[in-house]
């Protein structure tokens, strides 16, 4: 298999994550120099600890210097790229990140759950008989909650989440719209919030994010509203929709969740490591190192496959079982730990908590009715569709 291994292409992942090459690699080459035929090849990292090794090293593995995507980036794409702290190393992201993290902390996060339990109610009130899961449900919670968030308008929220969807599906044909400027869109979108909340604060996020003593700039701001609008959507819609086909393909869990709701305390971080909504980010040495054992040069392209590391045998007991149960459960699905551990971690657990605490209560005969379609995207692993019956 190996001379085969393709793990890049878009292409690959229309039929879902190719968990039987990932395996492979973990086992025979998890530091694996992979041909790219846009760009100049790079690491595949796919083990676990040298995951969370990358991650924990912002010193030797930058976000900043090519930035954090899988693509090459250069000129005023990789600056502009570069405002978002995504694409940023300590000290400029840990300044960035500190005021930020102010709207994302435990107790922010936990204000919103009567709110998010109201959002997953109505939602469901509107679903009968066959529906699409994605479109009528997991796709807009998280828009709706991120829209509370911003204190962004209830007619801009259609709008918000058309251009996430054509950023994300950039290499879909389905999502990705010709001549469409969503990034352009997204950024134009959180400076005009940002102008208005400076005339009028409210008691949203972007009031928080541009008043007081350390506010971040316009430009700052508006590449916020783009990581947050596609950060906060994708990847809470596509662990909701992903994993709800896991509860359809493993129906005895989907039983236990119906007799104990106690399951609902760690069912969020395994459907988030059994989905890993996000495969991929990368990075890029700064010097010479190493990486278990390989020798990596400097500026070499390093990407880290959270989905691989998510299954690796070596960090999970029984990793290739779905387990609501599963306690404890160090998955990287929200990254491998250090500077860039994701700041939505907390908003995400609750969203998925609160939407299968209410379709267990709402719906426990939920059933799929039709093939699930995913995303041709190496980025994010997610289901365009998933037909269900109610």
């Amino acid at each position: 298999m190996g001379p085969d291994i393709d793990i890049f292409s878009a292409d690959r992942y229309e039929r879902g994550v190719p968990h039987e090459q990932f395996a492979w690699l973990r086992r025979n080459a998890p530091v694996y120099w992979h041909p790219d035929p846009g760009g100049p090849g790079f690491w595949a990292v796919t083990r676990h600890a040298d995951v969370t090794h990358v991650s924990r090293h912002p010193e030797l593995f930058s976000s900043h210097r090519r930035s954090s995507l899988l693509y090459e980036r250069s000129g005023e794409l990789l600056e502009r790229d570069r405002l978002i702290m995504l694409n940023q190393d300590p000290p400029r992201h840990t300044a960035t990140r500190a005021v930020v993290n102010r709207g994302f902390t435990p107790r922010a996060i936990g204000r919103l759950e009567d709110r998010i339990r109201k959002i997953c109610h109505d939602l469901l009130d509107r679903v009968s008989g066959e529906a699409d899961f994605v479109a009528d449900i997991a796709a807009p919670l998280p828009l709706h909650v991120i829209c509370e968030l911003l204190g962004a308008p209830a007619e801009d929220r259609e709008s918000i989440f058309a251009w996430s969807n054509h950023l994300i599906g950039f290499e879909d044909p389905d999502l990705a719209r010709k001549g469409a400027e969503p990034l352009r869109n997204l950024y134009e979108y959180g400076v005009r919030l940002a102008a208005a909340r400076r005339e009028r604060p409210g008691e949203d996020l972007v009031t928080r994010l541009v008043t007081g003593g350390e506010a971040l700039s316009e430009a700052e701001l508006g590449m916020f509203v783009v990581l947050l609008a596609v950060a906060g959507n994708e990847t809470t819609r596509n662990a909701a929709s992903g994993g709800m086909l896991a509860f359809f393909a493993h129906p005895a869990e989907w039983r236990r969740l119906l007799a104990d709701r106690s399951l609902l305390r760690t069912l969020p971080d395994e459907i988030v490591r059994w989905v890993s909504p996000v495969i991929a980010f990368r990075r890029t040495a700064t010097a010479a190192t190493e990486i278990g054992g390989q020798r990596i040069a400097e500026n070499d392209k390093v990407i880290l496959y959270y989905t691989a590391a998510n299954r690796d045998e070596d960090a999970f007991d029984r990793p290739g079982v779905f387990d609501i149960g599963r306690d404890p459960n160090p998955h990287v699905g929200f990254g491998g730990g250090g500077p860039h551990f994701c700041l939505g971690a907390h908003l995400a657990r609750l969203e998925l908590k609160v939407l299968f605490e209410t379709l267990a209560e709402r719906m426990p005969g939920i059933e799929q009715a039709g093939e699930p379609r995913w995303l041709r995207s190496n980025f994010i692993s997610g289901l365009k569709r998933l037909p269900i019956r109610t």
